[in-house]
């Protein structure tokens, strides 16, 4: 049956912290027409990442904030329609920055500021290109390739390990020779980690002991932490790091519903006691800053490990463009069991 109307869904108030169901709006619309140099699409898939937390805040960041009013930010895979874009053609499979809607226009240029990216779903799924073939894999790939440099035999250790971006990265720094320890929420996850994707330790934050847990499994300490929680997790990582130890840093969910310090205690003086007396390096990065140069390797060698078996991958599919919000919220509780996408169920 073919849609007579879009969906989408905008932000309708600024979260207070953490968000709520009331902070975003169902809409209905008329589905666009394509003008010249456009191409019409159908959302298939609609990613659901942590950074749009942020985007819900009105604050300066790498990237404007959202209005009140304006559709969620996201990227997708969709379908072709119709088109007036000679380098697409109705039916064609693309990744494109559609926002959490139905259907959406686009002007033929992708995340990265590139042509939209055409989907052989002959070559993979086509949602990997959300997850460990997307956005978030290219962010594990980039921080882990420029900044954490894993060797032979270092310790490498990263928080959020089942999700799409800490599992990528443990499994990376495994193919370049290094011991991988995952960080994650509860037994599930941490077998995950262990069984799934073949880390070699798999530490649970919720343990009481977390910071003794984590200690035992890393008897010679940190080479590289790949950070993208922040919070008690970085607090228990610190005094583990190695001198000259490198540290990604590409995201700090554990602040995104932070509304004011935690408990007033201001940690950053032995922080910086601990980075200048073991000579380490943290780098904050976006992803799109390694686009031009790392892009296409990334996308050719991930995709060799996955067809050959060497990435393994995890999704946790929701259907429904209105379960968005309640899908977001859980991530951010971390409720989610791998890389989370909804299937937006467009005609």
């Amino acid at each position: 049956m073919t849609a007579t109307l879009a969906r989408q869904i905008v932000l309708a108030a600024r979260p207070q912290g953490k968000p709520q169901l009331t902070d975003f709006r169902l809409e209905e619309t008329e589905i666009p027409t394509p003008a010249a140099g456009q191409p019409l699409l159908a959302v298939q898939y609609l990613s659901l990442d942590p950074y749009m937390r942020g985007r819900m805040d009105d604050r300066k960041s790498y990237a404007k904030p959202l209005q009140i009013g304006d559709v969620m930010t996201g990227e997708s895979v969709a379908q072709v329609l119709a088109s007036n874009h000679p380098n697409y053609a109705e039916g064609d499979i693309v990744v494109a920055v559609t926002g959490w809607r139905t259907h959406a226009l686009s002007d033929g240029i992708g995340l990265y500021g590139t042509p939209l990216r055409k989907l052989d779903p002959a070559a993979a799924p086509v949602t990997t290109a959300l997850g460990v073939l997307g956005m978030p894999g290219f962010t594990a790939y980039g921080g882990l390739r420029v900044i954490g440099k894993p060797q032979p035999g270092e310790t490498v250790v990263v928080a959020a390990a089942s999700g799409p971006v800490g599992s990528l990265v443990g499994q990376l720094a495994k193919l370049a020779g290094a011991r991988a320890v995952g960080i994650a929420g509860g037994s599930k996850k941490c077998a995950l980690v262990m069984d799934e994707l073949r880390f070699d330790a798999a530490v649970d934050h919720r343990a009481a002991d977390f910071p003794a847990q984590l200690a035992a499994a890393c008897p010679d300490g940190i080479d590289v932490y790949y950070e993208n929680v922040g919070g008690a997790i970085w607090q228990a990582v610190l005094p583990l790091l190695n001198t000259y130890a490198r540290v990604p840093v590409s995201g700090l969910i554990a602040q995104y519903n932070g509304v004011g310090p935690s408990d007033g205690s201001d940690r950053l003086p032995p922080t910086m006691r601990e980075i200048l007396s073991k000579s380490l390096t943290l780098r904050g990065f976006i992803n799109s800053e390694f686009a031009r140069q790392y892009y296409d390797e990334f996308l050719r060698d991930v995709g060799a490990g996955i067809a050959d078996g060497r990435i393994r991958y995890r999704e946790d599919i929701v259907d429904g463009l209105e379960n968005a919000p309640e899908a977001f919220i859980g991530m951010l509780d971390g409720r989610n069991f791998g890389k989370l996408i909804v299937r937006a169920a467009a005609a």
